[in-house]
This record gives C-alpha cells, sequence and structure tokens, in this order.
C-alpha cells in the first residue's frame, strides 16, 4: 500500500480507531485524514457526503461504531440497531460513490450464532439463532459486512471485513454500565483492592468462555491485511485459545494484586455459552497475534491506574495506591 494514500480513520478517538492511528503512524503512513464527532457526524447522510466528495480518500478503515458491554446491548437494541446501520450505510455508500480504492469494516464475533460449533468458522455465519442479549448490535454487523460483499460484487469495490474477539487495551471504556468484561473486571478489581473489600462480584457464573485480542494485534491485523493485498471476503482475527469467565476474573486480580475472593452473581445473565474464533485463514497468509494476556492485561491496567484519579478518583475522595503488576502464569 502506498505510504501517501489518504486514510480515513473513522472513530480515531476509539479504542480500535486510535489503536489503528498508533500502527499506522509508526509504520510511517502520514497521510492520516480523522473527524471527531462534532466535526463529522457519521449518522448525517449528507455531511458524510460532502465529506468523502471534498477529501479523495484512498482507504476507509470503519472502527467508528456505538459499542458496549452485555447490558447496554440487552437493555439499548433499538439504538445499538439503528446508530450502527446508520453509520455503516452512509460511510460505505458514500466510499462507493467517491471511487475509494479500499475499505476495511470492523465487525464483532458476535455476529455468529449462540450455539454453534468450536472454534468458529466464519462459514458459520447465520447457520442458526443469533444470541438474544445482543443481537440488535450483530444484526447490524451482519448488515455491514454483507453491504461490503454486495458492493464488491455488483460494483467491483475492494471492501474487506475483520471479525474481531473480545478487544481490550488503550482507551477501553471502563463505565460499569456500558463496558465489556475485561475493563469492567480491571475497574472492579482496582477499586476493590484500594477499598480493602474481601470480595469481588462477577456478574454470571463465571463458566462462559471467551478468547480476547488487544487491540493493538487487530491494528497489527488490519495493516497486514491492507499490504497484502487481501481486497475482499470475511476473516476472522482473534488469537485462537480461550479461557473461562472465572480464569479470567482471577487473572485481572492476579495482576491488579486483589487478593479477596471471587462471587459469582448467578442472576445475572451469561451470554453466549462459548465464543472461540477459528483464526487460520490469516495464519495461512501468515499473520498471528503477538501479545499474550497476561502482558497485555498488565499493560491496560498500567494505562488504566495512571488515569484513575483524574477520571474516577478525585469524584470520591480516593487516592490510587502503588498497582501491582504481578502476572499470572496460568494464562
Amino acid at each position: 500500500m502506498n505510504k501517501n494514500a489518504r486514510i480515513f480513520v473513522a472513530g480515531h478517538r476509539g479504542m480500535v480507531g486510535s489503536a489503528l492511528v498508533r500502527k499506522l503512524d509508526a509504520s510511517g503512513y502520514r497521510n492520516l485524514v480523522t473527524r471527531t464527532h462534532a466535526e463529522l457526524d457519521l449518522t448525517d447522510q449528507a455531511a458524510v457526503n460532502r465529506f468523502f466528495e471534498c477529501e479523495q480518500i484512498d482507504v476507509v478503515l470503519l472502527a467508528a461504531a456505538r459499542v458496549g458491554g452485555i447490558l447496554a446491548n440487552a437493555t439499548q437494541p433499538g439504538e445499538f440497531l439503528y446508530e450502527n446501520l446508520v453509520i455503516e450505510t452512509n460511510v460505505i455508500h458514500a466510499a462507493y460513490r467517491a471511487n475509494v480504492d479500499r475499505l476495511v469494516f470492523f465487525g464483532s464475533s458476535c455476529i455468529y450464532p449462540k450455539l454453534c460449533p468450536q472454534p468458529i468458522l466464519e462459514s458459520y455465519l447465520l447457520t442458526s439463532e443469533l444470541e438474544p442479549t445482543n443481537d440488535a448490535y450483530a444484526i447490524a454487523k451482519i448488515a455491514g459486512l454483507k453491504l461490503c460483499d454486495a458492493y464488491n460484487r455488483e460494483y467491483g469495490t475492494r471492501y474487506v471485513a475483520l471479525m474481531p474477539t473480545n478487544l481490550y487495551g488503550p482507551n477501553d471504556n471502563y463505565d460499569l454500565k456500558n463496558s465489556h468484561v475485561l475493563p469492567a473486571l480491571i475497574r472492579k478489581a482496582h477499586e476493590a483492592r484500594l477499598h480493602g473489600d474481601r470480595s469481588l462480584i462477577v456478574w454470571g457464573s463465571g463458566t462462559p468462555r471467551r478468547e480476547f485480542l488487544h487491540v493493538d494485534d487487530l491494528a497489527a491485523a488490519t495493516l497486514f491485511v491492507l499490504e497484502h493485498d487481501v481486497n475482499t471476503g470475511v476473516f476472522n482475527v482473534g488469537v485462537g485459545e480461550d479461557l473461562s469467565i472465572r480464569e479470567l476474573a482471577q487473572t485481572v486480580c492476579d495482576v491488579v494484586g486483589f487478593e479477596g475472593d471471587l462471587q459469582f452473581d448467578a442472576s445475572k445473565p451469561d451470554g453466549t455459552p462459548r465464543k472461540l474464533l477459528d483464526v487460520s485463514r490469516l495464519a495461512a497468509m501468515g499473520w498471528r497475534a503477538s501479545i499474550g494476556l497476561a502482558e497485555g492485561i498488565g499493560n491496560t491496567y498500567r494505562e488504566f491506574a495512571a488515569r484513575y484519579d483524574e477520571k474516577y478518583g478525585d469524584k470520591h475522595g480516593e487516592t490510587r495506591a502503588a498497582p501491582s503488576f504481578a502476572m499470572a502464569a496460568r494464562v
């Protein structure tokens, strides 16, 4: 890919978008185009069309989306479905109209059926029912990848869809009302340690199994796809290994230094029993994730702890204790 290509990173302030900017900049791509929400509302079709008409974009990385954890997805399905559909259709269609050469659409592993075989192949898409707690978000993401495929077939575009597993890393969302499981556990463990709590409550039974990918690995996979001219299709992006939520919670506690007990609230939903992606397609091309889970959680916790006082601690009159970064050997 040309180092001088004009690359529009949609959603550059989010966890995925900011990782893409870091990776591209470190790799010598300097012609990056970004817009804040105030500068460009991606749900405004006319504004999106004007942007593409004026900016002469070569590559779009569509990382902008409304995202959230199991609670947010289950209680706001209309917002998740509507906003993601509008963002996707506006950007993808405007990119096509402006003759944008390449586009990468970012989906999610939640697009796959709740009870499909493990590990999950890309071909399992739409073979059975979705997980009901996040089906609105999943339907929106399925529509986005299908739109890319339809434009490729009808118009000859080169739009590819990447389906990452559960992501974590810098710039994650730690709001306990709408965060995903890993950042929620990091914040809970950190605050339990600060308060000297004897236990930490984890939603669900602790038995579901999940796979976790550091967002910097997703950025590396994206650049790999672009630089190796992977132009169409759907590709899983993950590490190929999973662990139970109980094991994840214990790993987080080990990293944070919280030594209390784990208690599981089985009255809360578990979600899909297991989500482990088959990552053999990208592996066969030569790409694999390189950041181990304990290492990645440790680095993520350092960033969270460094910002905790500014974002959360001062509101409650709390002072952050020096964090412990012991790594969990079991992962």
